[in-house]
């Protein structure tokens, strides 16, 4: 199946699941549920909650998370000082990567932006191949990421 129309399902699936609660968590945890299980080559999806300047895990499916990321270091940290996603290839040649799981070799993270503007969270996604990811995942991963906060 061609990417954009996965991720057409995917927003479909979504958008409908959304009308159960408004409860922000609740939407993050069956969006991880929901690209991890539909998206192809994925080791790991999950969000970490951005609070008093510590970034948390949450939700996520996969292998046991690292519970708390180092402070301004690491691909989630760069998507939240940059205000903008990581898209990455190869997270060895990624500086100050943060490898909670070894066998990760690339990886994307989304910053989730609330109804004030302000980055409260993100998504990252792991993958064991090299080169999961490209614009396409970003373009569609920021359109369902959107999603989370709309009432």
């Amino acid at each position: 199946m061609d990417k954009r129309n996965r991720y057409q399902r995917i927003y479909e699936q979504y958008t409908e699941l959304l009308t159960k609660t408004t409860n922000t968590f609740a939407r993050m945890a069956t969006l991880s549920a929901l690209l991890h299980h539909k998206l192809e080559n994925i080791s790991w999806t999950g969000f970490y909650h951005l609070v008093e300047g510590e970034l948390t895990v949450l939700s996520y499916q996969g292998p046991v998370a690292c519970q708390i990321l180092k402070g301004n270091t690491g691909v989630c940290w760069a998507a939240i000082n940059q205000g903008k996603a990581q898209v990455v290839p190869n997270v060895h040649d990624f500086p100050g990567h943060i490898a909670c799981d070894s066998r990760t070799n690339s990886e994307i993270v989304i910053p989730i932006i609330d109804l004030d503007n302000k980055v409260t969270a993100v998504l990252d996604i792991d993958s064991f191949e090299f080169n999961t990811f490209d614009e396409i995942d970003r373009e569609e991963l920021e359109r369902l990421c959107k999603l989370i906060y709309i009432p």
